[in-house]
């Protein structure tokens, strides 16, 4: 099926099962497909949702620069929601769609039961944030440069990604055919409106230490730009969690699936619980040992 967003972008969606709503939210790298093992999986208590993002065919690839964005990204995210007449969804992001989950929580948190935030934190680190940003621009003009077909060749083989080639060379197949039809021009344009420009989760410290929405950080220990930002979430926001998946790469709902579905199938139902709580205060980060 199909919704409109408020500035006129149609975006694929597609939906399976029934229940508590569980909204995914794919990378730049995926697709609303990358998600199948999950639908499969929680569709059989879950209403589950996925959707391809704007640049992202079927769905529509405007044109302008300024039509992408952040902000932009999670008000399509809740767009969606709009479209299926979802008031709350447990929101699952990876990557892109990671930090898009970490907007909608800041945005938005009336609509999310629960924010899973999966392999996200490339350009946070303030060491690496300039390198990002220009790295974002090349890799965007590779895209219209060689076209998806021919640099997926260059892009699927990442320091993050040969983890997953290595464990599983025909599900890094599919990952790596499916990026092979990214729309060139939708590509591009994500990378430079959305990857380049997003703000690091370290300039929305204020703002993360006041969101109460139950979060679950998931990283894999090989994905090297991730692990520190998922240390500095856990650490900043209040009722957060963290999980490290060992020798593991970027693209942790596909290389890890049993895991991944494992791990959020427990968090929801501790959510839903009610028993997925602020940190206790007494779990003092500077005290080692209690004297008195």
């Amino acid at each position: 099926m199909a919704i409109r967003t408020d500035d006129g972008v149609t975006l694929h969606v597609e939906e399976a099962g029934e229940g508590t709503p569980i909204l995914f939210i794919h990378e730049f790298g995926g697709n609303h497909l990358a998600w199948e093992p999950q639908l499969r999986h929680f569709s059989r208590r879950h209403r589950c949702v996925t959707y391809a993002a704007r640049g992202y065919p079927p769905s529509d690839v405007p044109d302008s620069l300024e039509a992408y964005g952040q902000a932009r990204a999670a008000a399509d995210a809740v767009a969606v929601l709009d479209g299926l007449g979802i008031e709350k969804a447990h929101i699952v992001g990876l990557s892109m769609g990671g930090f898009c989950t970490v907007h909608v929580g800041l945005r938005t948190p009336e609509r999310a039961l629960s924010l899973t935030v999966a392999g996200a934190g490339y350009g946070c680190e303030k060491a690496f944030e300039a390198y990002f940003r220009g790295v974002s621009l090349e890799v965007a003009d590779q895209f219209e440069r060689q076209g998806a077909r021919e640099f997926a060749k260059v892009y699927a083989l990442g320091a993050s990604r040969v983890q997953f080639q290595n464990k599983d060379p025909r599900g890094w197949q599919d990952f790596a055919d499916r990026l092979a039809t990214h729309s060139d021009r939708g590509a591009a344009l994500t990378m430079r409106g959305v990857q380049a420009r997003r703000p690091s989760f370290y300039d929305l410290e204020e703002e993360l230490a006041r969101m109460a929405v139950p979060t679950l950080v998931v990283v894999g220990d090989e994905d090297d730009h991730c692990l520190q930002p998922g240390l500095f979430l856990k650490r900043t926001i209040p009722a957060c969690g963290l999980s490290v998946f060992p020798k593991t790469g970027h693209t942790l709902n596909l290389e890890e699936p049993d895991a991944f579905n494992a791990l959020l199938a427990g968090f929801i139902a501790q959510v839903e619980a009610g028993r997925w709580l602020p940190r206790d205060p007494r779990a003092l980060p500077g005290q080692i040992m209690r004297t008195r």
